[in-house]
């Protein structure tokens, strides 16, 4: 894919999220600094504002949008021809869904290269609970999501997982008032990660899968047992297959599905949507269904199993 001429930086985030404040922040780093202009859009009005001093100092043109029918095609390629920006930087209105933008189509040469979401933990379950499409959308391939205000460290590995399972490439990082929180997962799991086996019961399996791939090295080599239905793609050679399940991430009808690359030497015949327990052995290669380096399982054994549950909710 071609590199665009103008990257397009997306944040996104409820209303006093902590959008103004990043932004303000990253604008004056050294490493954020460019020749050309860089053009800000702003699509809501918070607490937070920028400095006109500081967006002169760093050749920043401001345009404030404030009905969402206004930041239309037409529009943005008004802005192209008024400012020709080497960098555009959109603070998205948080009640707007973010996949309009994503829809809309871009000026020429503009890309979206990033998409950042913040996240006030102290009203997040609030947002979560009533306005939990919105959200996922915010997340969905953000690369980075930043809760801020994290006074209470309890909910913490709930948030995490609340965001993996919709973006699992995403980086989560957690900050209270002194910077950024470490080490608050450290053995955060329910299953013991010592054991000649790993046994992964039905109720943990979203937090196995969102574990396997924050922390590769807590996996590699162990051994791990799990139910789950079985998933055979077109095309996939006999002996791979995905064993995983589904988890609801918004709504009944918006679900995505949670597995990895199992490979066996020998595989008992298999059919699409057959619920089986796997013990396999887990590795880290580079498969293209990942698009990099992802957990491969090696089974061990593979039997038919009774049917469970198969949405894995993440509260």
């Amino acid at each position: 894919m071609t590199e665009p001429d103008v990257m397009v930086y997306l944040m996104t985030g409820f209303l006093d999220s902590g959008k103004t404040e990043f932004l303000n922040f990253t604008l004056k780093q050294d490493y954020f600094q460019i020749e050309g202009t860089t053009l800000l859009i702003l699509c809501e009005e918070g607490e937070g504002e920028y400095s006109p001093q500081d967006m002169l100092k760093y050749n920043v043109k401001v345009e404030c949008v404030k009905e969402q029918g206004d930041l239309t095609e037409d529009w943005l390629e008004k802005m192209d021809k008024k400012y020709h920006p080497e960098r555009v930087v959109v603070e998205y209105n948080g009640m707007w869904k973010v996949s309009d933008f994503e829809k809309l189509k871009l000026p020429k040469g503009w890309g979206i290269e990033q998409k950042i979401t913040t996240v006030d933990a102290s009203t997040f379950q609030m947002y979560l609970t009533n306005l939990k499409p919105l959200f996922v959308e915010m997340v969905r391939d953000s690369e980075m999501v930043i809760f801020n205000r994290c006074a209470d460290r309890k909910p913490l590995a709930g948030y995490r997982r609340s965001v993996k399972v919709v973006s699992p490439q995403a980086e989560v990082i957690f900050e209270d008032g002194n910077g950024e929180v470490e080490d608050i997962f450290e053995g955060d799991v329910p299953y013991d990660l010592d054991a000649p086996v790993i046994e992964v019961h039905r109720e943990d399996y979203g937090i196995w899968y969102v574990d396997v791939m924050d922390n590769p090295d807590r996996y590699k080599g162990k051994t791990v047992e799990f139910t789950a239905r079985v998933v055979k793609p077109k095309g996939f050679p006999s002996k791979v297959f995905f064993p995983g399940r589904m988890a609801m991430t918004c709504c009944a009808d918006d679900t995505t599905f949670l597995g990895y690359v199992c490979k066996s030497a020998y595989t008992p015949k298999l059919n699409p949507g057959q619920w089986v327990t796997v013990r396999a052995k887990v590795g880290f290669k580079r498969v293209s269904v990942y698009r990099g380096i992802g957990p491969v399982l090696e089974a061990e054994h593979i039997e038919a199993a009774e049917p469970i549950e198969e949405l894995v909710y993440f509260n």
